[in-house]
């Protein structure tokens, strides 16, 4: 962090050129045994399966690496696999999910094989009985890049998602399923958690680099905030700054920092995949944006709000005192001031914003 706390405000763009983007080689090599991985899980991880045998029907990369927002150093990515024999969201709580995973960690320590002798795959052992997730790592034979992997066996929510707004029913089978709160199905709309970011400017996705950096050299805090809230906060500090493709990164910063701080007033969502037009949904979205602040949904998932239940003033704290940074201080002695934006988007009911 210091060397970050070091640089002045109009250093910032360089700081992030110099020690954030990651290594071309590396990601080059990355995406190359990602290739192969994707492939060996679609035609060959269940090959030998015991009827019924599952059908890989997309495997869809997200994660950082997926939205194009990997750091230097390391980064992490989601494998998420859709397959056939989960017909809808309750069939990721029963015991199938936790043996797919048990056998794609059998069988992916035959693809090491194929991936070049300097790419490493290391597989981390599920802590749990039934995971809902398997984890692994690509690193470079030096180990100074890796890539931190989770596969995620899913649901085909979407079908086959071509774009735009998915069908309302896809959200209301989502709210009346059982245990569909809180996002926890959130990798059944992977591909709309990618698409929200991986089409955004380039220098938006520094920010985003910017930011991430900046909460990974955070000291442990109890029960942080996630790092997908702030991504989302990032995006929609540029969006009321009018989209930029070019914006001054000490202001962006800047606001971010401000925007975490004003966390007991934030109500932040969007209207890109889903809306207030379906009866069903407009109710569950109205009493979600009832909850207590923060309140930040899922672009992707109303039923995942990120900013809930998370020690925001200990993160506030931090924020507030990168604020006071150098790299914020301009050769003048004033400070960098954020940008003019609302902390609330404006709904249908506004005055049901209010905390209850």
């Amino acid at each position: 962090m210091d060397l970050l706390y070091r640089c002045g405000p109009k250093e910032l763009d360089n700081f992030i050129f110099q020690n954030l983007q990651p290594n071309r080689e590396f990601n080059q090599q990355v995406c190359s045994a990602i290739d192969i991985i994707c492939e060996f899980l679609k035609s060959t991880c269940f090959r030998d399966f015991t009827p019924p045998r599952p059908k890989v029907l997309k495997v869809v990369k997200g994660g950082s690496s997926g939205k194009g927002t990997a750091l230097k150093g390391g980064s992490d990515a989601d494998l998420v696999l859709f397959l056939d024999i989960f017909s809808g969201y309750e069939d990721l709580e029963g015991g199938t999910r936790g043996f797919i995973i048990q056998e794609i960690e059998k069988r992916l320590k035959q693809c090491r094989e194929l991936i070049r002798s300097d790419i490493e795959i290391l597989i981390e052992k599920p802590k749990w009985d039934n995971p809902r997730v398997l984890s692994f790592q690509l690193c470079s034979g030096d180990s100074t890049e890796y890539i931190d992997f989770d596969v995620l066996p899913a649901f085909d929510a979407l079908g086959h998602y071509w774009g735009g707004m998915p069908d309302p029913q896809v959200y209301i089978r989502l709210i009346d399923s059982k245990g569909g709160q809180g996002g926890q199905f959130s990798p059944c709309f992977t591909e709309l958690q990618k698409d929200f970011i991986k089409d955004r400017p380039t220098k938006l996705k520094s920010l985003i680099r910017l930011v991430k950096y900046w909460y990974k050299q955070l000291p442990k805090l109890q029960s942080k905030p996630p790092k997908y809230a702030l991504e989302l906060l990032t995006v929609y500090a540029w969006e009321q700054d009018g989209k930029r493709t070019s914006f001054d990164m000490a202001e962006g910063f800047q606001t971010v920092l401000w925007l975490i701080q004003q966390y007991k007033n934030l109500c932040i969502f969007w209207t890109k995949y889903y809306d207030f037009q379906n009866e069903t949904l407009k109710k569950y979205l109205h009493n979600q944006l009832r909850k207590p602040r923060p309140v930040i949904l899922d672009p992707a998932d109303p039923t995942g709000n990120v900013g809930e239940g998370k020690r925001w003033d200990l993160l506030a704290e931090k924020a507030a005192d990168c604020a006071r940074q150098a790299c914020f201080t301009k050769p003048n002695g004033s400070m960098v001031q954020p940008w003019n934006v609302p902390l609330q988007v404006p709904w249908e009911e506004p005055y049901s914003c209010t905390i209850l």
